[in-house]
């Protein structure tokens, strides 16, 4: 298995054998952080029940004093938390009610006890912030409709423009069992890629990867990177997860693999140690780092490429031209000549120069054509006065925008240029 180009002794502590309790600081090196703006991080049920039964903020405080610190910087954090089903069932148990009474996880009672769990959850989160917290509950579905997934970011976005922090979770109270997660590290990396996070934390009952279970195997090795996730690293990892969560280390490899097809590299550090927390604050880390093999534009720059585009097309004056390929700017309403077709809010739509047949970029629309049709040439400033809503100033964002340059523009779409 093939970790890196330098030597296994740097990446590897191979002579070190892991007791269970051991200080993490004697098997895992202290390592940069890689530099970061925006990142999601994952605290998984275990860490927030301090390993038993109802929420404890014991681990929470320092993750909290973390995204302080964060946000002091100028950075931004989004939360995605788990502990809902947690809180649920002791709220339960305390009453003397029978959903929290050792009942086996059925789907329908594992949705009840979200929904009575998932306010303790926040509570819990915003008595360790000043600032204030903003619920947001997703469903699979919210993420596969490219309407809802684009609503979805527009409201993360503006929470963070408010200078608030999302705590975001699945809504377990109204997924559909084939349409779930399946845990809200899987959540966590869709997340990362839906905001365009530079960096993927998620803070784990246990100190980073292991060449085996660190808790039964006292041969266990610690990995301190991953340069790429191999189907035998995969099959390394355990599944196990605690009493108290649903996924293992294994799920969280495939978090990570999920964030690395964005371009984001994923941290797995130990949320149980303070000592952790401290050094995230300084930009440093003692745990493991799974790089992902492509910047982060390059990935959506290759999904703009290569996924299909609609019927429609934008077309644009040369202003527009310009601002797309020279400054890199969105495309705004005051651009636009005319629409082609028809394409609904989220499809991939192709940009053309007026009275030109090959595209000079492509993008997903923020609006639909017939919504383009009514703002054409307005401003941004106009949008709501003449559609009496507004998804935004632009009409394909920077970030979902991509432009062609002339060898790519002869091919994309099954078009020929003349020479």
């Amino acid at each position: 298995m093939k970790m890196s180009s330098e030597p296994s002794a740097t990446r590897t502590r191979r002579n070190t054998h892991i007791a269970k309790g051991m200080n993490v600081r004697e098997h895992f090196k202290e390592q940069v952080l890689p530099a970061w703006r925006r990142a999601v991080l994952k605290v998984g049920s275990s860490l927030l029940t301090g390993g038993h039964g109802g929420l404890s903020d014991v681990h929470a405080r320092g993750l909290a004093r973390f995204v302080i610190a964060s946000r002091a910087t100028g950075r931004e954090v989004v939360l995605v938390s788990s502990g809902a089903v947690t809180a649920g069932r002791t709220m339960m148990a305390a009453h003397g009610l029978e959903g929290g009474r050792g009942r086996s996880y059925h789907f329908a009672n594992r949705q009840a006890l979200a929904a009575i769990g998932q306010t303790h959850t926040v509570e819990l989160w915003q008595g360790l912030f000043e600032c204030p917290l903003a619920q947001v509950l997703l469903t699979h579905d919210d993420l596969r409709n490219r309407r809802r997934y684009l609503n979805a970011r527009a409201t993360l976005e503006e929470l963070l423009r408010y200078g608030v922090v999302p705590v975001i979770n699945e809504n377990d109270s109204v997924a559909v069992d084939e349409l779930t997660f399946g845990d809200n590290d899987n959540l966590a990396a869709i997340v990362a890629g839906l905001i365009g996070a530079d960096l993927l934390l998620i803070a784990t009952d246990v100190a980073g990867l292991y060449t085996g279970d660190p808790h039964a195997d006292a041969h266990a090795q610690a990995v301190d990177e991953v340069v790429a996730l191999t189907p035998a690293l995969l099959a390394m990892a355990t599944g196990t997860a605690s009493p108290f969560g649903t996924g293992g280390m294994r799920s969280k490899l495939e978090a990570a693999q999920k964030a690395a097809a964005a371009g984001i590299d994923t941290i797995l550090f130990s949320g149980r140690n303070p000592e952790i927390a401290e050094l995230l604050v300084r930009g440093k880390l003692r745990g493991t780092r799974v790089r992902s093999p492509h910047t982060r534009p390059h990935a959506r720059t290759h999904w703009l490429l290569h996924v299909p585009a609609s019927s429609g097309r934008i077309q644009i004056d040369a202003g527009a031209v310009r601002a797309l390929r020279n400054n890199g700017a969105s495309l705004l309403p005051t651009g636009m000549v005319a629409v082609e077709g028809a394409f609904e809010r989220g499809d991939v739509v192709e940009i053309a120069a007026v009275g030109e047949r090959l595209p000079v970029a492509r993008g997903i629309a923020q609006y639909g054509a017939s919504e383009l049709r009514l703002i054409c040439g307005c401003h941004s400033d106009a949008i709501r006065e003449r559609l009496g809503y507004t998804y935004g100033r632009a009409v394909v964002h920077r970030n979902d925008l991509v432009t062609l340059p002339g060898a790519m523009r002869r091919t994309v779409g099954g078009s020929k240029a003349d020479a």
